[in-house]
């Protein structure tokens, strides 16, 4: 008999064991409710509940634009509206979203973004033809609830105040080319190449599709072509980066007062990923030079 009750407490015991440990588990996989009362009140927008797949949207829809396509009118409906939405990631929030940007608000939105713990992840058109020309950045993040939803409330009102004041240089002429390509030797530390008045280093960087090797020659590069003088240059080009490395290189370049036009890929399906991005900026070739080494730089730290 007692040893029927040791063997009955026995499976008792592991069965309290058991269960506990099952719910232990599902209380850990179990997402964290999101605060849809904080996320309105950090962002200062109105936001709607996706019950199905748990995740809170804020929208803005860009009235304020009056953007036409081909000569068409425009409306916020046909993709013409701000937004950024949140989904419990565990014991963290994941955040997507999408800015509608006249091209005078992209960069000092897109500091904005960085300055605030909110990725950016791609800078491109939607449209052809649209007047005035209108870009979409689109931003993302894994982290604190209260964070990211503050640092959207920021971008947005960023936007609302940015007309573009100190984003654009004042127009001018470079004149004909006349800087020391030394300069850009020293700080980038590449060689050179000179054609047509412009003086380019280009610096390869490697990757796999369909398993064949891709690199400089392929279009796989980091490229700064300078013209103008030493002290009015201009510089223009394209980073190629992994994936990790897009975030320090896009501070590193605004850092240094260089505008991002695009980013985007250029390839499909090779390993590892490859981001490029699109820059552009004027002032002294030192200047320009030590901005894109700063950001070559950064990309060695990851």
């Amino acid at each position: 008999m007692n040893t029927i009750r040791w063997f009955q407490a026995s499976m008792l015991s592991l069965w309290v064991s058991f269960a506990g440990h099952v719910f232990a588990l599902e209380e850990q996989d179990r997402p964290i409710a999101l605060d849809t009362i904080k996320i309105e009140q950090l962002t200062g927008i109105q936001g709607k509940l996706d019950a199905a797949e748990n995740v809170f949207k804020v929208s803005v829809p860009r009235t304020d634009l009056a953007v036409t396509v081909a000569g068409v009118e425009m409306i916020p409906a046909l993709g013409l509206t701000s937004w950024a939405a949140f989904k419990p990631a565990g014991e963290q929030v994941m955040l997507m979203g999408d800015l509608v940007l006249r091209e005078d608000q992209v960069n000092p939105v897109l500091s904005t973004a960085l300055d605030n713990g909110v990725e950016v992840t791609a800078l491109h058109n939607h449209f052809l033809r649209d007047t005035p020309k209108i870009m979409f950045m689109h931003i993302g993040g894994i982290g604190d609830l209260e964070k990211l939803a503050a640092g959207v409330g920021n971008i947005f009102r960023a936007l609302n105040k940015t007309d573009g004041e100190g984003a654009v240089p004042k127009p001018g002429s470079i004149g004909k080319t006349s800087l020391d390509p030394k300069i850009i030797e020293m700080i980038i530390g590449a060689p050179v190449d000179q054609a047509g008045g412009v003086y380019k280093v280009t610096i390869g960087r490697s990757t796999r599709m369909a398993g064949h090797d891709a690199g400089k020659a392929m279009g796989v590069n980091t490229w700064a072509a300078f013209a103008g003088s030493n002290e009015n240059a201009v510089v223009d080009g394209d980073f190629a980066m992994l994936e990790p490395e897009l975030q320090n290189v896009l501070k590193a370049l605004r850092k240094g007062g260089i505008l991002i036009t695009a980013i985007h890929h250029h390839m499909i399906g090779e390993s590892p990923k490859i981001i490029f991005l699109h820059y552009w900026g004027i002032g002294p070739v030192h200047d320009l030079a030590k901005a894109i080494k700063t950001a070559l730089n950064s990309q060695t730290q990851n």
